[in-house]
C-alpha cells in the first residue's frame, strides 16, 4: 500500500518532529509526544497525526541507521573474503550503536510499532547469520560461535564503549574493544 505524498506544510511538520525527537534521543531524554509538540512549537494533535506513539517516532528516528546497517550488510555479502566481510559488518554495527542512541532501544524492543522496523531488523539479523555462517564454513571463526552469541557480544562492546569511552573517542574505543574480541573469535 502506498501513501500519498505529504503536503509541504505537513512534510515540514514531520521533519521538525523527527528533528526534535533526534535531539531528545541524543540528549538521552525519553520521548514524550506532548513534550515534542511543545518543543517543536506545534499542537499535540499534529504530532499524534504523524506518530501515534512514541515508539513509532523512536523507530522513525532510528530508521536511517537501520537502513544503513542493512545496506552495509547486503554489500558485505558480496565480499569474497568471509572473515573480512564479517569483521566489517560487526565494525559498522558497533559504530552505529555508539553513534546513534536510538538504535539500542529500537533493536532491543520486543515488538515493533512500524512494519519497516521489523523488516530492517529481520534483514540485519539474517545478514549477520549468513556472514557468520560463511566465516564458519571458511574456518576463519570459531566453530562454536553462534549468531545468538553475536548480539550480546556486540551490545556488550557498545555498552562498554559508551560507559568507558569519552564521547570524542567512543567510536575509537569501540573499535579497539571489537578488535580484541575478534582476535578471540578467529581461528589462528
Amino acid at each position: 500500500m502506498t501513501t500519498a505524498p505529504l503536503r509541504k506544510d505537513a512534510a515540514r511538520n514531520w521533519e521538525r518532529i523527527v528533528a526534535v525527537a533526534r535531539e531528545l534521543v541524543d540528549e538521552g531524554t525519553p520521548l514524550q509526544l506532548n513534550d515534542i509538540a511543545r518543543r517543536a512549537g506545534m499542537g499535540v494533535g499534529t504530532v499524534y497525526r504523524h506518530f501515534p506513539t512514541a515508539e513509532a517516532l523512536l523507530e522513525t528516528v532510528a530508521t536511517p541507521s537501520l537502513e544503513a546497517l542493512a545496506g552495509h550488510g547486503e554489500r558485505a555479502l558480496a565480499d569474497d573474503d568471509p572473515g573480512r566481510a564479517l569483521a566489517g559488518f560487526l565494525a559498522r554495527t558497533i559504530e552505529a550503536q555508539v553513534t546513534d542512541a536510538s538504535l539500542s532501544r529500537v533493536t532491543a524492543a520486543p515488538t515493533d510499532a512500524l512494519p519497516r522496523t521489523t523488516e530492517l531488523k529481520r534483514t540485519i539479523r539474517s545478514v549477520g547469520r549468513e556472514l557468520l555462517a560463511r566465516a564458519r564454513a571458511a574456518d576463519v571463526v570459531r566453530a562454536d560461535l553462534t549468531s545468538d552469541d553475536l548480539v550480546p557480544l556486540m551490545c556488550g562492546i557498545a555498552y562498554a564503549a559508551n560507559v568507558h569511552g569519552e564521547p570524542a573517542v567512543r567510536v575509537e574505543t569501540a573499535r579497539r574493544y571489537l578488535a580484541a574480541l575478534l582476535e578471540g573469535l578467529y581461528v589462528g
